[in-house]
């Protein structure tokens, strides 16, 4: 019996090698799969169905089902509008042109964006945007928490569940596993509709627990959305006193562009329960008449490309002046490296401000290995030390600001459904670049001696984190 076990994992080992060949995304990647799988099958083989696939398939299908009926009857009530608060192709830039492809949804015009610093304002904003709904509310994020903050937010969807609007509940499984059952049933027995994003579903699906849904994104009537790093938890808040103050940043945008956060979470709830819910797809300008350009990027394992990873490359690349990204996490891959160092190079203002405070040792320990070869070319980096760091932030030059949930980091390039705003207009820029000021006086800049200087037992420690970067 033994024998037949160690004989089934080598065939085991040896499929899934030839698996991986066909489907890794980069030649390192199929390398060390293959060597594991046909060295090591009895570890290697449940750890290549749990983290070796690249691409969430079923997701993909979903997808597809979904978007024959929904962009049908978009394209037959909406068209005309929808054409009439497009950015014209001639007013777009060249890299603005690549970040629409990327994101396969348009820039569109007459938006206000508002932007959210911390969670008093985030959260302050959110509630108050439940409370004006009339219809229906989507409602998703990565980590939900039966805390103070998690029953505020509670108390408000159940009220307005109870008046009548549709309340659409969707969370990770992963992220939320501590959410009590408790707390989703209170929900449904006021009439919302909770599910959890299911990443195993399907008879193929059954192991890959390493996606991760890491959307935070809230809708209102399809007229109103919030997009940020924040999660529903009294940490966000800055109430946990082993970080204290938590910086975090989001955004509420109201507009057309609401719309296509909208879309994003019609095709999560899709692939979470097989249904597609009646919305509203009418484009409603901003009320205050504002005219603020948005794009909305929707990135994640089931896009033909890595969309995430190419987001950021473009981003830096487009960058003539100035680049700087807020990040808790910063892990990235040899071609973002790349681009940094290349940007450092040109002249550009590269900053990249990542926490002084780790709350993931091995993400912490990670980011050490890339300081001195990208400060080499100029590439500053600053360590936030007024608490601790969560904010997903990007400033390109004075053309555009990002807001998201994507880090900088693999997980985030590939692992992760994300969803990033980037936000044109020179007040909103200024705003953001006035944030991001407040942030570098508050952290400190990474000198020469912050990785080159350390012992010989921390420089490996370094080294082994950076090995285990494919699934931080």
């Amino acid at each position: 019996m033994t024998a037949l076990l160690l004989v089934l994992f080598h065939v085991l080992g040896f499929i899934s090698s030839i698996n991986a060949v066909m489907s890794a995304r980069t030649s390192q990647g199929s390398i060390a799969w293959v060597v594991s799988l046909n060295t090591f099958p009895y570890l290697a083989v449940p750890a290549y169905w749990i983290f070796g696939r690249s691409q969430f398939q079923g997701y993909v299908t979903a997808r597809q089902d979904d978007h024959l009926g929904l962009l049908d009857s978009l394209e037959a009530e909406t068209a005309d509008r929808l054409s009439e608060l497009l950015v014209p192709e001639e007013e777009i830039l060249a890299a603005g042109r690549a970040a629409q492809r990327l994101a396969a949804l348009p820039f569109l015009r007459k938006n206000a964006a508002e932007l959210l610093i911390d969670g008093e304002a985030t959260f302050a904003s959110i509630l108050a945007g439940i409370d004006r709904a009339r219809d229906y509310i989507l409602f998703q994020f990565f980590i939900v928490k039966d805390d103070e903050l998690g029953r505020e937010v509670q108390s408000h969807l159940i009220a307005k569940a109870r008046e009548g609007v549709r309340v659409y509940f969707l969370y990770d499984e992963v992220g939320s596993h501590r959410l009590p059952e408790r707390y989703k049933n209170e929900l449904r027995d006021a009439g919302a509709q909770v599910y959890n994003f299911h990443t195993r579903q399907g008879p193929w699906n059954r192991f890959q627990i390493n996606f991760r849904n890491h959307r935070k994104i809230v809708v209102v009537d399809g007229a109103e959305a919030w997009i940020g790093g924040h999660n529903v938890g009294d940490e966000y808040m800055g109430r946990d006193p082993k970080f204290g103050r938590w910086r975090d940043t989001h955004v509420r945008i109201e507009g057309p562009a609401a719309l296509a956060a909208q879309l994003s979470f019609v095709e999560d709830w899709h692939w979470a329960t097989g249904d597609t819910p009646q919305l509203n797809w009418t484009p409603k300008e901003a009320a205050d008449g504002s005219d603020v350009t948005i794009l909305i990027i929707p990135t994640g394992p089931a896009d033909e490309i890595e969309t995430a990873a190419l987001m950021f490359i473009h981003a830096i690349n487009s960058a003539q002046e100035r680049i700087w990204i807020a990040s808790p996490y910063f892990v990235p891959d040899e071609a973002v490296i790349a681009a940094l160092q290349l940007a450092g190079l040109r002249g550009v203002d590269v900053r990249i401000l990542i926490p002084d405070r780790p709350d993931h040792l091995l993400i912490y320990l990670a980011a050490f290995s890339y300081f001195d070869d990208a400060r080499r070319t100029g590439v500053e980096f600053y360590r936030y030390t007024d608490g601790f760091l969560h904010q997903k932030t990007m400033l390109i030059d004075e053309v555009a600001a990002g807001i998201g949930t994507a880090n900088f980091d693999n997980r985030s390039f590939r692992l992760n459904f994300e969803i990033t705003a980037l936000i044109g207009g020179p007040d909103f820029i200024s705003e953001v670049e006035e944030m991001f000021e407040a942030d570098f006086a508050r952290s400190r800049i990474i000198g020469d001696g912050e990785y080159r200087d350390r012992p010989f037992w921390f420089k490996l420690a370094v080294r082994l984190a950076r090995l285990t970067s494919p699934v931080q």
